[in-house]
């Protein structure tokens, strides 16, 4: 089946209280999708995030994110005030996510809604709870645990909360109690309300695509409550972290700091805490994308303590060993692999036996020959799925301005269509895209809205002014929406249904000078920005 979907981070969409969530503006966006004639909606992890602002370490695998739990609903169901929530101060920049105002002022917000809360019917938290007994209460101890240390990370708590003591923990339970009731009930409304948006949105036709992370946070849930399933010694200190080794690029690589899985353990349990956590995904998301996938064939160790990547080196993974056992114990699942990087043929070998489809990216397409895996024309089979580029890259606006015009020609000659704007060939690049042979193609929204650097979601290996960029209300517009159905519908991408009903009448385009509704965007001959070289960091961030 052929079709299409947009990315965008449920952070970025508009809203009243300073970032993304499952408000109204989520139920509008699944509206514009729908009007758009797309099929699937991609975001990224739902995850608790924690310091530094990425959905990809966040506090839990499962559990998921509070600044997303819509106030509207809280206040609609009378546990907070218009008045409370209005006065928070949760940022004041309609474009931009303030994270530290997030946290200062959200969460009194949330345990003044769960102090009403506890006071009523439980019935419905309590089935919850039940329901999520193999990862809630240990989540909920973890973070209570953390408020009492002052948010410290769990390897620097005293010894007996370190190594989870059992009395100790025990006596934490009872002591902590209300504190760890808090944190329950803030994933119930996380799940209550993601699960009504999620029908919505099948109920529209849209199906959602999340990511999954191969690795967790070290300051985790997972980690504090399962040391045994990673590489860690005898006082839970990690003896190799994650990272990618030095090449053109980078010349002392990256050091990620993640805690590596050992995976002799995973392989005695048949694999049981990973298919536990895809059974969870499957259950939040319609697709899953395996995040770093290269990491399941061989994944790069640095020794603990090192402050480089440079003495790092390749581990063989499980491979198709764990593929087979979450293909055999998870029903009705659909995963992207996310193969980009330095693709090695064992990890072509494990895409290819496993079946799971592949990713190609056209910002990555032009800067060699005519033997680019990544052009268009050496797609060999349709089971990939094609992007513009992803959140991890440069938006395609601000490829096309940083580029040198070496391949602004190559594009231009590919295509073998004139251009007069950067605008123009960002729809040219866009419709390359939809009429390859993928099965799926998705864009970014910041790609059809011609947006530059300022929408740029995120910089790998950098910390601080990611993942904040947003829509603002009024961007997403019924003209963007039929420009991007035109697409959609000439490349044979449309619901089926959809298409069927479709007459032969051409739909109104969006012309190529109509930027009204759009931010404003560098023009041609606004070349101040430096190039920035596609680099390996781009696609293995995990």
């Amino acid at each position: 089946m052929r079709a299409s979907g947009i990315l965008l981070p449920v952070s970025s969409l508009p809203s009243r209280y300073g970032i993304g969530g499952f408000t109204k503006e989520a139920y509008d966006w699944i509206d514009f999708l729908k009007k758009s004639g797309q099929t699937f909606w991609q975001i990224l992890p739902l995850g608790h995030i924690s310091y530094g602002d990425s959905p990809y370490q966040p506090f839990s695998t499962i559990a998921g994110n509070p600044y997303f739990v819509s106030l509207d609903d809280l206040i609609e169901r009378g546990l907070l005030t218009r008045e409370e929530c209005d006065e928070a101060q949760l940022g004041t920049n309609p474009s931009y996510v303030d994270y530290g105002k997030q946290f200062e002022n959200r969460y009194p917000l949330l345990r003044k809604a769960y102090a009403i809360d506890k006071e009523n019917d439980q019935s419905g938290f309590e089935a919850f709870v039940r329901e999520q007994a193999d990862w809630l209460p240990d989540y909920a101890l973890f973070m209570a645990v953390k408020d009492l240390h002052d948010r410290k990370a769990w390897y620097e708590w005293e010894e007996p909360y370190k190594k989870r003591d059992p009395e100790t923990l025990a006596a934490a339970r009872i002591s902590l109690a209300d504190d760890i009731s808090f944190h329950e009930h803030v994933q119930y409304w996380f799940m209550t309300q993601w699960v009504k948006l999620k029908a919505y949105a099948q109920e529209q036709g849209i199906r959602i695509i999340g990511d999954v992370p191969i690795y967790v946070a070290i300051d985790s849930a997972d980690a504090w409550v399962n040391p045994q399933l990673f590489q860690f010694d005898e006082d839970l200190n990690p003896t190799s972290v994650a990272g990618v080794p030095p090449d053109f690029f980078s010349e002392d690589g990256q050091l990620w700091g993640n805690p590596l899985y050992d995976w002799d353990y995973h392989k005695k349990t048949g694999y049981a805490w990973w298919i536990g956590r895809i059974r969870h995904a499957s259950e939040i998301y319609d697709v899953m994308r395996f995040d770093h996938f290269r990491g399941f064939d061989e994944y790069y160790a640095v020794p603990f303590g090192e402050e480089t990547a440079r003495k790092g080196k390749w581990m063989p993974g499980p491979g198709m060993d764990l593929m087979r056992a979450i293909q055999e114990n998870v029903d009705g699942i659909e995963i992207i692999a996310e193969d980009l990087g330095i693709v090695t043929d064992s990890v072509r070998d494990l895409l290819e036996e496993s079946g799971f489809p592949g990713m190609k990216v056209l910002e990555f397409a032009f800067d060699s020959d005519s033997e680019n895996a990544f052009l268009p024309h050496n797609f060999e089979n349709p089971n990939c799925i094609v992007y513009t580029g992803t959140h991890d890259n440069e938006t395609l606006f601000q490829f096309i301005s940083n580029t040198t015009e070496e391949i602004r020609e190559h594009i231009k000659n590919y295509m073998n269509r004139y251009w007069d704007t950067y605008e123009q060939l960002c729809d040219n690049m866009v419709r390359l895209a939809m009429l390859s042979i993928a099965k799926y193609c998705i864009i970014p929204i910041q790609d059809y809205l011609h947006l530059g650097e300022e929408a740029r979601i995120n910089r790998p290996a950098t910390l601080g002014g990611n993942w904040e960029w947003r829509l603002v209300p009024g961007q997403a517009d019924d003209s963007l929406a039929d420009f991007i159905r035109n697409i959609t519908k000439v490349s044979g991408r449309l619901p089926k249904e959809e298409a069927a009903e479709e007459t032969n009448q051409p739909k109104e385009t969006k012309a190529a000078d109509d930027t009204d509704q759009m931010k404003e965007t560098k023009t041609a001959d606004d070349t101040d920005q430096p190039k920035q070289e596609k680099t390996e960091d781009d696609t293995e961030q995990p």
